[in-house]
């Protein structure tokens, strides 16, 4: 065997590894497998790492296998008062010789490999309940139509291409291995199309949304349509960050997230685990089924929300909404209509934060002004007047174009603050950044330095000409409660950016306006005879 390759970065080696099936074009077919074995060479490694920590203290590998399988049994059954392993995970997979490392067990595999590799993982997942479903999930051996899906030699390769790499706790940091892992849902995001938004934001929308938060330490935060998990490890970076700046230790998030899609869900707790950040994750509609309850049933609180639901989801009903027990969709709001559900998940991470609560939510341009000058669903105009006029709109984030992975539109981030400061109540800031971008393939980005100067502009509510604006309520009002930064904030060549629908939209307020203004104009002239 090869021994595992220390020049070649880690983004460049887990992408190869990931090519190594079927090349880039196909790799994103293949992240059901990729991602479980990687993430598993992860753990063997680990354990590697753990059992030789034991072994000097022990004198042999052989000895550190048998001390930590029996206090990982006695751990599992509360035996003598034990709750604490001396390992995090226990990998069940021994090698005839103690002195080789773990993954050779599934490296040395030469006949029935997907039989073998399915075998294990599924023996590791028993002995680790916070694995299972997770890693346990995927069946290697898999056919259709009798045809493998995945066949002996390209898992053969696969799997050799992941042991070039050593992946323990003396060759990367958990941050390293977490961004890098991060790079990989990245690129399958890339090949994935129209189903990649559902399960990935851009990371550096997600930067800027965990900044703006502030997240202190121990706080909760929430994701209820988590996804890979992105988010909340963005909150857990942006509050070490801070505390590093500070020079203090501090207490981990404490993170929960809701994913409904079952393969999405188990790349969530993977993402997590291999960030060493611990949270709860559920499965189901979080829409339908919220699982985070109190416990009196009601819905639970937490500090900080962040969410990058599906845009415009139609197949939620009027009695969804009406039928709801958990007092999420409150009277004068409610209903944002048939077409699109965002507002609707603005109203559920609403009722989700505690009583100095704030959120950032990721949503279509058109949720900010669908309704307004009797264009579109006045519905979402109703809801979207009710969050001004209680006064929990904290700032309005216009994006750039092509940073989305399942559409090209820019998007908009809506923060909610819950107990507002004096000097900023009655008000909201908008900010259009539609301009800071940089061209990239096959999507846009912002740079960090932009990342940097809408982040700072945000938190500390700084006017800047053709950037953002403070806008008063009285003037949201006038608007008839369009609340996009494009409608307040003209950039030198916003026309050429900003989207058609958007446009078409003001066009048919405007014209519905003048319709209004002229009806006005033949009624006085009536009244004065004329």
């Amino acid at each position: 065997m090869a021994a595992p390759e220390k020049s070649k970065s880690l983004e460049s080696w887990i992408w190869d590894a990931a090519c190594s099936i079927r090349g880039a074009k196909d790799a994103p077919k293949y992240k059901d497998y990729i991602l479980p074995l990687i993430f598993t060479k992860r753990l063997c490694d680990v354990f590697d790492d753990e059992i030789n920590r034991i072994a000097a203290e022990v004198g042999s590998r052989k000895k550190a296998f048998q001390l930590a399988g029996m206090d990982w049994q006695k751990a599992k059954s509360g035996k003598d008062g034990k709750k604490q392993a001396m390992v995090r995970f226990f990998i069940p997979l021994v090698p005839d010789d103690p002195e080789q490392p773990v993954w050779s067990v599934i490296r040395k595999l030469s006949d029935k490999i997907g039989e073998g590799v399915t075998t294990h993982m599924r023996a590791i997942a028993r002995e680790n309940p916070l694995l299972q479903g997770i890693i346990d999930r995927v069946d290697f051996n898999a056919t259709t139509h009798g045809q493998r899906d995945l066949d002996d030699d390209r898992l053969s390769n696969l799997i050799e291409a992941i042991s070039t790499k050593r992946l323990g706790l003396d060759d990367v940091e958990a941050d390293i291995i977490g961004k890098s892992y991060e790079y990989l849902i990245r690129k399958f995001a890339e090949g994935g199309g129209q189903s990649a938004g559902e399960f990935y934001t851009p990371p550096e929308v997600g930067t800027i949304m965990s900044r703006v938060l502030q997240p202190e330490p121990g706080m909760e935060i929430y994701d209820p349509t988590c996804g890979s998990g992105g988010l909340l490890v963005k909150c857990e970076i942006a509050m070490e960050e801070n505390a590093r700046d500070r020079k203090r230790t501090v207490a981990p998030l404490k993170l929960f997230g809701q994913e409904f899609t079952p393969e999405t869900w188990a790349m969530a707790n993977m993402n997590m685990i291999i960030h060493d950040m611990e949270g709860q994750i559920e499965i189901g509609d979080t829409f339908k089924n919220p699982k985070f309850r109190n416990k009196q049933g009601k819905l639970r609180t937490f500090d900080r929300v962040v969410a990058n639901p599906m845009w415009n989801q139609d197949w939620f009903t009027e009695a969804d909404y009406d039928n709801d027990e958990l007092d999420r969709f409150p009277a004068g709001a409610g209903f944002p209509g048939k077409s699109s559900a965002d507002w609707g998940w603005v109203q559920h991470m609403h009722a989700s934060l505690n009583a100095t609560g704030r959120a950032a939510v990721v949503l279509d341009t058109g949720a900010a002004s669908r309704g307004s000058g009797n264009a579109g669903s006045n519905k979402e105009k109703t809801v979207r007047q009710w969050f001004v006029d209680h006064d929990l709109i904290e700032s309005v984030l216009y994006l750039p174009e092509n940073l989305f992975y399942n559409t090209t539109a820019p998007g908009i981030v809506l923060f909610l603050k819950k107990a507002k400061p004096k000097a900023r109540k009655g008000k909201v800031l908008l900010v259009n950044a539609s301009q800071i971008f940089e061209k990239g393939d096959p999507k846009n980005f912002i740079p960090e330095a932009g990342i940097t100067r809408i982040a700072e502009t945000l938190i500390g509510w700084k006017e800047e000409e053709k950037l953002s604006r403070i806008v008063d309520h009285a003037e949201l009002k006038r608007n008839d409660y369009n609340i996009s930064p494009s409608r307040y904030i003209h950039t030198s060549d916003a026309e050429t950016y900003r989207p058609i629908a958007e446009i078409v939209e003001e066009l048919d307020a405007i014209e519905a306006e003048a319709r209004e203004t002229d009806k006005a104009l033949r009624k006085i002239l009536k009244q004065l005879g004329v």
